[in-house]
Order: C-alpha cells, then sequence, then structure tokens
C-alpha cells in the first residue's frame, strides 16, 4: 500500500512539480496534505487501469484505517540526510554550560575532527577541552578537543557557535542584556571575520535576534552565514507544552514558533498538530493558552528556578539540531533567526522563520501561511526588535 508523506510533497515540489500523482490506493497523510496545500502542490490520485475490477482487501483497508484514525500514530521524524557532512572543525566561543554542554553532544555523535572551545575565563575551556577527550576513553569518539582563551582557535572552523555573554539573572529581561552583550559580540565578530571568515556562525547570547543582527553587521559575513538560535528551542518547548496538556508523547506532536525570542515569540497554534489532527480540534482554548504561556514562559521557569544561570541542556540541543541541518543530517526546514527580505512584509531584519539550510548556511527562507493574528504579532515582533536595535 502506497504512503504518501511531507516529504514526498516537498521533494516534489523542489524539483518544480505543481502536481503530484499518487497510486489510487495511496494513502495521504495529514501532514502531507498540509505541506501540499503550502507549497502549491496539487495530489492527484491516478485511475484504476481500464477494466480492472473493484476489490476490497481486508488488510489493506485495515491498515488504511490505523494510519489515519489510529490513538497511536505518531507523525515521523525529521529526515534524515543519506549523506550528512562530517566537519573539519567546529568552534565553541564561550565555555559556560551551553558551550560545554553543545561540545559534549559535538563530541559524542563524532560529527567533526576536531573541536575548538575558547573562553575569557582562564583554563575554562582547555579544561572542558581536556575532559571531553578523557570521555572519549569510554564513547569512543575519534573527535578531539582543544581549548584556550584566544580567539585564535577559531581559525579555519566550518561553523563557529557563539554563547558567550552574560546570562539572565532572575528578573532580568534581555533587553537589559542587550548593551552588555553587544560588546562582548562586537569583539567575536571581528576575530570570526579575521580568523574564520568562511565559517557559519550560530549565535545563542541574547537578546537572540539583537545579538544575531550585531554580529552579521560587525562581522561584514554574507547575511546567509549568520544565524540565530532561537526557533529550534522555542518549538521544542512549545511542543512538549502541547504534549503536556495533551496527554500525548511530544514525538506526536508537529508545532514551531517564529518571530523574536522571548515573550515576543509567536507559537503558530494555526498549522500545530497533535497525531496529524489540528491542535484546536484536541485541546480547548485555554488548553492551547496554557501551553502556549508555558513555552513563552520556558526560559524565565528556567532562570527563576536555577537563581544562579540559564537554561543550558535544552539550548544545547537545540544548537545541535541546527548543526546537523547544516550538515545534511536534517534536510527539512527549521525555524531559526535569519536575514528576512521581504518575507512576511519584514525586510532588512533578523528574526525568527522557518528555513533551508546547508554546509554554507541559509539556503532558502520559508514563508509559511499564518492566520491573520499569527502574521500581525510576527510584524510586531520586527518592530520592536527594530525598535531595540536604533535604540
Amino acid at each position: 500500500m502506497p504512503l504518501v508523506s511531507e516529504y514526498d510533497v516537498r521533494r516534489a515540489a523542489a524539483t518544480g512539480n505543481r502536481e503530484l500523482y499518487v497510486d489510487a490506493d495511496a494513502v495521504v497523510t495529514p501532514q502531507a496534505l498540509d505541506i501540499a496545500d503550502r507549497l502549491g502542490v496539487d495530489i492527484q490520485h491516478r485511475a484504476a487501469p481500464m477494466g480492472a475490477q473493484p476489490s476490497i482487501d481486508p488488510a489493506r483497508a485495515v491498515q488504511r484505517l490505523l494510519l489515519r484514525r489510529s490513538p497511536r500514530w505518531v507523525a515521523p521524524p525529521h529526515r534524515r540526510g543519506l549523506a550528512a557532512t562530517r566537519f573539519t572543525r567546529i568552534a565553541f566561543v564561550g565555555s559556560g554550560m551551553v558551550g560545554a554542554t553543545a561540545a559534549h553532544l559535538a563530541a559524542i555523535s563524532g560529527i567533526a575532527d576536531e573541536l575548538s572551545l575558547v573562553d575569557v575565563v582562564p583554563g575554562l575551556a582547555a579544561a572542558t577541552a581536556l575532559d571531553l577527550e578523557h570521555a572519549s576513553g569510554i564513547t569512543g569518539s575519534a573527535t578531539r578537543a582543544r581549548g584556550g582563551t584566544s580567539l585564535d582557535l577559531c581559525a579555519s572552523a566550518d561553523v563557529v557557535v557563539v554563547t558567550a555573554g552574560r546570562p539572565r539573572s532572575p528578573g532580568m529581561t534581555r533587553d537589559a542584556l542587550l548593551a552588555i552583550n553587544a560588546r562582548v559580540i562586537h569583539d567575536i565578530a571581528e576575530s570570526i571575520a579575521l580568523h574564520a571568515p568562511d565559517a557559519v556562525v550560530i549565535v545563542v547570547t541574547n537578546p537572540l535576534d539583537e545579538m544575531t543582527s550585531e554580529m552579521w553587521r560587525r562581522s561584514a559575513l554574507p547575511a546567509r552565514q549568520v544565524i540565530g538560535m532561537a526557533g529550534t528551542l522555542d518549538s521544542s518547548r512549545f511542543r512538549n507544552a502541547l504534549a503536556g496538556v495533551a496527554g500525548v508523547r511530544p514525538a506526536d506532536v508537529q508545532a514551531i514558533t517564529l518571530g523574536s525570542h522571548g515573550a515576543e515569540m509567536v507559537p503558530l497554534v494555526s498549522s500545530a498538530t497533535i497525531k496529524g489532527r489540528p491542535v484546536r480540534d484536541v485541546l480547548s482554548t485555554a488548553m492551547i493558552d496554557r501551553a502556549v504561556a508555558e513555552a513563552v514562559n520556558g526560559g524565565a521557569a528556567v532562570v527563576e528556578l536555577r537563581k544562579t544561570g540559564s537554561a543550558f541542556i535544552a539550548p544545547a540541543h537545540a544548537v545541535m539540531e541546527l548543526v546537523d541541518a547544516l550538515r545534511g543530517a536534517i534536510t527539512d526546514p527549521l525555524p531559526a533567526s535569519v536575514m528576512l527580505t521581504g518575507q512576511y512584509g519584514i525586510d532588512g531584519l533578523f528574526l525568527g522563520v522557518r528555513a533551508r539550510f546547508d554546509s554554507g548556511g541559509v539556503v532558502e527562507v520559508i514563508e509559511d501561511r499564518l492566520d491573520k493574528a499569527e502574521l500581525s504579532a510576527l510584524q510586531a515582533a520586527a518592530r520592536s526588535v527594530q525598535a531595540r536595535l536604533a535604540g
């Protein structure tokens, strides 16, 4: 029994086809129908051969029913690439909790020959690098690590992950960090431009969208090489929140957030699904509002509980999801802060949207279909980011 997924629709759209012909008995998943509507692909069922006698296979009928209606139906994960790149070097500027955890994930996954860690605190990056190498006797990882205080360690890196900067403390907004962390980003940007001009830079420092913009402006790198990590983290929090109120596994939820990192993020309720069904058909408005609030306030909740420092495990995984997209291990578009050039009526600004990536950075910005409230919220977030940058 043929099964048509969203990947088949995306493949057709990528080759310029606006009509996708499938077998008469093919099962088209809800995600495929949704993506086809967004991308303007018309799914056409082929007619049965002339003279063929219609028949019903009981086993096939049951399979179709289970695929479409079963409460145990699970959405497919991100499609894995067939030939993912292994990077020569990934550099982490900032060896605090996020940087160290992301480097750990990179080391045990073996996605690079070498990791370079940099931190202004003497001995911190070197100690973390040595610790990672000691773990290789257990993990068997062939990835080597080195650390120090000099940004020269970023030389010839394929990817530079920037986590350096002051973290939030309880009660502190991301806006309050702008002036403090901008100075940090400026110094790093100039060093990256000097030592690793071909690297793709992933900015994690808050306030995220503003710091991504400052990295691009100060480094003078092409906009496609500068990416802000926020949407992958916020989307993960949103999916987890929806799964919690719905009583399902996070893997059963498909949902993303756009917009600015923080209070101005835009969870896309209109396209969210739980087990393939629109979230508004599954959850009440109050339950959806609760999940949205949990996602928006997720980072602040961790800060409040920790008292000193902020989240680091989920952000590190979110960083590695972007790295996987850059190396081709994930081929689906991911939400991240990238330069917009007219999409959603926004121009010349870094903001969280979905984009497709390759080893050189941003390949394509995806302009999703939003309802009026979501589009208005996204444009409002853009105005806020622009005002803060101007200030």
